[in-house]
């Protein structure tokens, strides 16, 4: 058994043109390929076999900066005759590779497209800039090479792993006016969904935590256009759609906690390098196990005949008439109580209160603002101000987690440096306490728009 991966190099520059074609070097978004380019071909275990690359300068700059960390010398070639666009002479050099189980090849297309699509019986139709194809073949050597001989494990582009190219790629939303929920309301959803499908590989390999992040942001936002027309027009039929959306939602939650954590974690730790390796290890693994279930989720029957539930939903007559039934003084109604309720809540709320309390305001902060975007002309000055609250309300929820999280590990490895997981602990608590201060302070919500 061989394993072949075939590397296109990053995007490249043709700003100079007195360089030869040899010579071009990486563009911007070329160089910002190359991270996430690098995490992607660890993972897909690229790296663990023989590389060879083309010598031409963008395809060395692609290697050397897609490298996490530096390839011994022996597992790394450059080769001229890999600087080729004819998929013939790459199969003539393959064929005179050895003992290597594993290659990986960085080059040029077409030679690289066309040398797939020649082993592989169902090929891609295409190989952008800094993608690549992984093949295995049924040999023993590799001089047995031949046509349709290989079978595709995996193809990757930067759409797939990184969500900064996949939202380059992706056509911008047209903006609606805000004041027509009988049009605006339905194609909202329409969008949602359409995020999600197109999230939803980028969350299943977990290449980028941003995937998920965004894809939190869809069906949440889903969910609570939902509810606020469920809210507005009291209308019974949503309630159904709404659990399965909150349900979905739910189901991230632990794993983008996660992902916070492990994003502030050398902030937390500080120059205590030990800690953090411990912390680091632990809860890596820890998001590892989420990430399995939650994809186990995603591919799951249940996940898809839910999700077409409710685009079947959102594309009914029914749900048309019922967001033409709503009129901005119908969403004024419904903010104003919410505000109510929230600004009733915060009257309550105490130095000494839960964390649970504010939980609570910061999940009505979340249903006002969703229900004032149904009408986001009227209340386009309030939404501002919203998303300021919310972030803070957000940021004292992410310290809560935290503190939970790092006492979770105090009791699974009692061990670990006691002393250390105590002062983190503390300026936890400390920054939360001032978060706390902060939400306090700012007492309840303005009333309606004049």
């Amino acid at each position: 058994m061989k394993h072949l991966f075939l590397v296109r190099h990053a995007k490249s520059s043709w700003a100079d043109e007195s360089l030869c074609d040899r010579e071009r070097p990486l563009n911007a978004r070329g160089e910002s390929q190359l991270a996430p380019l690098g995490k992607a071909l660890e993972a897909a275990g690229a790296l663990h076999g023989e590389i060879y690359c083309s010598n031409a300068t963008r395809a060395l700059a692609t290697l050397e900066g897609a490298m996490p960390e530096p390839v011994m010398p022996e597992h790394w070639h450059t080769q001229s005759e890999l600087y080729t666009f004819d998929y013939r002479r790459l199969i003539a050099w393959l064929k005179e590779r050895e003992e290597d189980s594993q290659v990986m090849l960085v080059g040029h297309n077409p030679a690289l497209l066309e040398l797939a699509q020649w082993l592989l019986k169902q090929p891609p139709e295409q190989l952008p800039t800094a993608s690549f194809i992984h093949i295995r073949l049924s040999i023993k050597d590799w001089h047995q090479l031949d046509r349709g001989k290989g079978k595709l494990v995996a193809l990757m582009t930067p759409q797939d792993y990184s969500y900064t190219h996949f939202q380059r790629k992706l056509k911008k939303k047209a903006k609606t006016a805000g004041d027509d929920p009988a049009k605006d309301i339905p194609e909202a959803l329409h969008h949602q969904l359409n995020r999600l499908r197109q999230l939803e590989r980028g969350v299943i390999l977990g290449l980028d935590d941003e995937f998920l992040h965004q894809y939190r942001i869809a069906i949440r936002r889903s969910r609570a256009v939902a509810e606020s027309v469920q809210e507005v027009a009291g209308d019974k039929a949503l309630a159904k759609a709404v659990k399965s959306l909150k349900r979905h939602a739910r189901a991230t939650g632990p794993l983008r906690d996660l992902h916070v954590f492990l994003r502030d974690l050398p902030e937390l730790c500080g120059d205590n390098s030990e800690i953090r390796t411990a912390l680091q290890i632990w809860f890596e693994q820890e998001a590892a196990n989420r990430h399995k279930k939650l994809v186990k989720r995603l591919q799951s029957k249940r996940y898809h005949d839910s999700m077409e539930h409710w685009l079947n939903l959102i594309e009914s007559r029914k749900f048309q008439n019922l967001a033409e039934t709503l009129r901005a003084k119908d969403i004024r109604k419904a903010v104003e109580s919410r505000i109510k309720g929230f600004n009733k809540l915060t009257a309550e709320l105490m130095h000494t209160s839960p964390d649970e309390d504010i939980h609570r305001l910061r999940k009505q902060l979340k249903r006002i603002r969703y229900l004032m975007e149904l009408d986001s002309k009227t209340w386009k000055s309030e939404l501002k101000t919203m998303k300021a609250r919310q972030k803070l309300y957000g940021r004292f929820q992410d310290l809560h987690v935290q503190i939970e999280l790092l006492d979770q590990f105090r009791k699974a490895a009692p061990e670990v440096l006691p002393a250390a997981l105590d002062g983190i602990l503390e300026t936890l608590e400390e920054c939360k306490a001032d978060a706390r201060k902060q939400i306090l302070t700012l007492g309840g919500l303005d009333g309606a728009p004049l």
